[in-house]
């Protein structure tokens, strides 16, 4: 039964399927591909300098000069700041910052995030998001006076944002790039929380998170070692649905359609023969949480990086020996070659989304019709659009089905959209079987992630934050 009915999508599809190819993203020449200039020593050096701030506990020192939180905070600015001067002042360096208290902070005590935003040309409100946490701990998450490494949880990550500013601080976009060092995290994911409630203050649209949380080592507690797949988490049912959208979407589904998981479903589309994605279709790990989750309760998509095993003897842990197994995160369980893989793809994914429009907001009518009505409005900076259908039943969305532009809907030729107009395609299937998306492609041929036409598919908050603008 399963070969009949991709015999049927291919049959009714193909008459347009074929015209479709030249709208689907094709994959940078090597020469022009901005991952070829990520460093795995420089990764390994900033690694290194990290571990020998002791540690950077988030209740640890703030003002000292060699060692604690503070120490590191200064360091990473100052290798932002370093990177702005070499491409001409091209980035901005910001410090927000809050006073918190909470279960795992006893006294207020304030928070700030290392922020480097580079603007974009032509559409600066668009925003991309990078980010690693850069704050560290031990067996007690209390303890702010023990030496806590913090090589791989989260030095890897913080490592890999400073690394993609270095390489893509080179060139220019027409939306913005931001890359964040967020503290807190291991007390309660704050430094998230201050750089969410911070892109709402400031207005911007967010178009992705990419989070990187413990993304350096290869090899599992378990003697396990897995350096080819990188695991990429994304949340189901949104986190922002309001009790009409959840109501919406068990009549017109939408519970595997959220913006996260179609942004996982693109970057699974941009790795390579050396790394794989690995897509998880959970929010995080079981029982466990990272700096991704704040922008998910906005409304705004993130997903999670993450190594494809974990190391528990290496996370969370006082340094010691016990039995002959030797505990704490550092440098020397890294598995650098690897964090260059991950650190590559996360700039592959950032050079890409940057040079993409926003993807439109699509939706979809079938109901009592024999075919499926898809519209959607406009986007600044898209020429084309592809539209997409797969089965309710299937993971990915494989190739479109059809090209669209604003003036000539046959795709002969590709014009400046007016991002106010209202386009249409209808598909010759009955809609009860499909889930039907679009995403919308810029001239210098970079296509957006696809927006699912379901309730709570597109690409923006559902209900506006206090703050949002």
């Amino acid at each position: 039964m399963q070969t009949g009915l991709a015999d049927n999508r291919a049959m009714r599809f193909a008459p347009i399927a074929a015209a479709a190819a030249i709208a689907v993203s094709a994959p940078l020449a090597a020469s022009d591909d901005p991952a070829t200039g990520v460093s795995e020593a420089r990764l390994k050096s900033d690694v290194e300098r990290l571990v020998g701030f002791g540690t950077r506990h988030t209740l640890s020192d703030p003002d000292g000069k060699t060692r604690g939180i503070g120490a590191a905070r200064r360091w990473g600015a100052a290798e932002f700041e370093k990177t702005s001067k070499s491409c001409g002042g091209c980035l901005t360096v910001v410090l927000p910052e809050n006073t918190v208290s909470g279960g795992r902070i006893p006294t207020p005590t304030k928070i700030v995030d290392v922020v480097a935003i580079q603007r974009g040309t032509e559409r600066p409100n668009e925003v991309v998001i990078v980010q690693g946490h850069i704050d560290s701990r031990v067996t007690d998450v209390m303890d702010f006076t023990s030496d806590a490494p913090g090589a791989n949880d989260d030095g890897s990550g913080t490592a890999l944002v400073l690394e993609a500013a270095r390489v893509l601080s080179k060139r220019q976009y027409p939306v913005t790039i931001v890359y964040a060092l967020l503290s807190g995290e291991e007390q309660g994911l704050f430094g998230g929380q201050l750089l969410a409630n911070y892109a709402a203050e400031q207005g911007w649209q967010v178009k992705a998170v990419l989070n990187n949380d413990i993304v350096g080592n290869s090899c599992g507690s378990d003697g396990f070692c897995d350096d080819t797949h990188v695991r990429v988490f994304s949340e189901g049912p949104r986190a922002d649905l309001d009790a009409k959208t959840r109501a919406d979407q068990r009549r017109f589904a939408g519970e595997n359609d959220s913006p996260s998981r179609n942004l996982s479903r693109f970057i699974d589309g941009l790795d390579g023969p050396g790394l794989e994605v690995r897509p998880i279709w959970r929010a995080d790990r079981m029982g466990r949480g990272g700096d991704h989750l704040p922008f998910l309760e906005k409304g705004y998509p993130a997903i999670r990086f993450s190594v494809a095993v974990e190391n528990y003897d290496k996370q969370h842990q006082d340094l010691r020996v016990e039995d002959g197994t030797h505990y704490g995160d550092t440098v020397d369980a890294m598995d650098f070659p690897y964090l260059a893989k991950v650190t590559a793809l996360n700039v592959r994914t950032l050079d890409h989304l940057a040079r993409a429009p926003m993807p439109p907001v699509p939706t979809a009518d079938a109901a009592v019709r024999t075919d499926t009505l898809i519209e959607w409005k406009g986007t600044a900076g898209a020429p084309l659009y592809n539209v997409f259908a797969r089965r309710t039943d299937a993971a990915d969305w494989g190739e479109p089905i059809a090209i669209v532009n604003y003036e000539t809907p046959t795709g002969t030729r590709p014009v400046t959209p007016a991002a106010e107009r209202t386009h249409s395609y209808v598909a010759k299937v009955r809609g009860d079987d499909w889930i039907f998306g679009v995403n919308a492609c810029a001239a210098n041929g970079a296509c957006s992630p696809v927006a699912s036409a379901v309730p709570g598919g597109a690409f923006e908050p559902l209900l506006a934050a206090e703050g949002d603008k």
